[in-house]
């Protein structure tokens, strides 16, 4: 993670008037449980430490280590709410959110987080993960049926056109909810979701994606024969990685697939861990519960499949 000191500036002068040093440390260890400022540092527990020190020490630490948004949420919510019973005057907090915008979020005063601004940049970590952060996440998996048929059936430039026009309904549909494109193989793609209510975000993203493919396939498809999709979710937990065959590789990612691979051609296939977390009004829309290959879930169709 890459943030400019002038803009981690209000968040040292923060610390350093707002709280005693073992405050400040405490904090940190709220993002990073195994931040160790004393190893790190070179001070003994029980010495006296200047809290100037202290407070560059650890927002340079926690830049360095990834964290530095994290913590900043952390001092809003603090601010906001207290911590154990405890309430702490936090001077300078606009400061801190403003640096951060600076470096391209936007703060949702609804969820409590920073998001990047999807106008300056989308990028696979969210600018905010770290190679190797292991996280609970939601992921998607999108395929494209029969597309050898569609591919050897149609001229190329129809083909081309065809493909790209899904590409941006997906896209759109993913990147709106505050999701990520990580894959995209040209018959099938992985979406991943991982802030806010991020299993309603990857279900109605699906449920998106099927219903502008519905129309699509009446109003503009340019090929011999409608497009067919196959989408499976799931909740699981993921490992970043900046590679993207890493990211296909993981685990759940290899889950989301044998779901994607249950749908029938336009359903959508999520897993029981995601079906149950949904709203009833929602639930109702799916069929009822299937169980194939180890995985019990639930269908879901324009046609309302059962």
């Amino acid at each position: 993670m890459k943030i400019k000191s002038a803009n981690t500036t209000c968040c040292k002068k923060c610390l350093q008037l707002s709280l005693p040093v073992e405050i400040m440390i405490r904090f940190a260890q709220l993002v990073n449980p195994n931040y160790n400022f004393y190893g790190r540092t070179g001070f003994k527990e029980g010495m006296p430490i200047p809290s100037d020190f202290a407070a560059e020490r650890i927002v340079k630490d926690l830049v360095e280590d990834g964290c530095y948004v994290d913590f900043a949420e952390t001092l809003i919510q603090v601010g906001a709410r207290g911590y154990k019973g405890s309430n702490y005057k936090l001077m300078g907090l606009d400061g801190v959110i403003a640096g951060l915008i600076d470096e391209g979020y936007t703060y949702d005063n609804v969820r409590g987080q920073f998001f990047e601004n999807q106008k300056e940049r989308i990028s696979p970590n969210w600018g905010r993960l770290q190679e190797g952060d292991d996280r609970k996440m939601t992921l998607l998996r999108l395929d494209i049926a029969g597309n050898s048929d569609l591919v050897r059936n149609n001229p190329q430039p129809a083909i081309k056109k065809a493909y790209n026009d899904i590409r941006n309904i997906v896209s759109q549909a993913i990147i709106s909810r505050i999701g990520r494109l990580w894959s995209w193989e040209g018959d099938g793609a992985l979406a991943a979701f991982l802030f806010g209510p991020m299993e309603k975000m990857a279900l109605y993203a699906g449920m998106d994606i099927l219903h502008e493919i519905f129309f699509y396939n009446r109003l503009h498809n340019p090929l011999d024969r409608p497009i067919n999709l196959r989408l499976g979710a799931l909740i699981g937990q993921v490992q970043y990685f900046d590679s993207e065959l890493e990211r296909i590789k993981n685990e759940t990612a290899k889950e989301a697939m044998v779901l994607e691979s249950l749908a029938k051609n336009n359903t959508f296939c999520v897993s029981n861990n995601l079906y149950m977390t949904m709203d009833y009004d929602i639930l109702k829309l799916f069929s009822a519960e299937k169980t194939a290959r180890g995985h019990k879930y639930r269908l879901y169709a324009i046609g309302h499949e059962k």
